[in-house]
């Protein structure tokens, strides 16, 4: 419980303060990249502060490699963060596009439903697919959220997360779907162990009874996991003993689209 020195008015005039130095940050921010390059003058004309103020907020940009100074004196540019944070951005819109022909010819060769996710919370988006050639097709996944826990994608992209960011995500109970749903915590963070050491994840009917899928992870240009590539197909046809064999053309679908986003490891 806050103390009333900690919830009083000095409180809130320190808070005040302090969303009034990142609103003028991200000002200070805007001008550069409106400018092109800008000093502390001018940015402080532009926010009609003193100089000092405007030092102190482009010495903090700086050191975070949100701004860069120019070998001109006193001019600042953007900075490599706002080129990597823009990136990373690009990289989750340019995803459908980058991967789509990528899905569709790893479904022809296995034959079965691919799939392009990326993590929302505790669930998975799916936002590109491709139905294999098999006689039986699955329903259309493109545009739904599935839970994170009981996904083969999703297995990928919990796996790569910190504990404490794990912790909040998955802080309601484990949801069961199917007699296989992993619903134990400790059970589950076991197998994102697993998982992120042998590079890949399988669900055998987690999700519903007589579904099996498999994925690889997709990273980025700085090598961040963004997205898992998943193939899945009814147990009939993609038994446990196919994985080997699928994952394996999973991951150089995944290496394609990874190298496309800038990816080089």
């Amino acid at each position: 419980m806050a103390t009333s020195a900690e919830s009083g008015p000095g409180a809130r005039r320190d808070g005040t303060a302090a969303v009034q130095s990142v609103d003028r940050a991200l000002t200070a921010l805007e001008i550069v990249a409106k400018l092109g390059a800008a000093g502390v003058t001018e940015i402080a004309a532009e926010l009609g502060v003193h100089k000092s103020t405007v030092s102190r907020l482009i010495a903090v940009l700086e050191a975070r490699g949100y701004v860069e100074q120019l070998s001109e004196r006193g001019k600042y540019r953007l900075g490599f963060t706002v080129v990597r944070l823009a990136g990373s951005t690009s990289a989750h819109m340019d995803l459908p596009r980058q991967s789509q022909d990528v899905c569709d010819e790893l479904a022809a060769r296995v034959g079965e439903t691919t799939n392009i996710a990326i993590l929302d919370s505790d669930r998975i988006i799916n936002v590109a697919e491709a139905v294999g050639s098999s006689g039986v097709a699955l329903r259309t996944w493109v545009g739904q959220s599935c839970p994170a826990h009981a996904t083969s994608s999703g297995k990928v992209l919990l796996a790569e997360l910190p504990a404490a960011d794990l912790r909040t995500r998955l802080t309601r109970r484990l949801e069961s779907f199917a007699p296989n749903t992993i619903t134990d915590l400790p059970a589950l963070r076991a197998q994102l162990d697993q998982v992120r050491r042998q590079g890949w994840a399988a669900c055998e009917e987690e999700l519903e009874i007589g579904l099996n899928a498999v994925a690889a992870p997709i990273r980025d240009s700085d090598g961040r996991i963004i997205a898992a590539l998943s193939v899945s197909g009814p147990t009939y046809r993609m038994s446990a003993d196919r994985f080997p064999e699928i994952i394996d053309r999973t991951r150089e679908s995944t290496a394609i689209i990874s190298r496309r986003l800038g990816y080089t490891g």
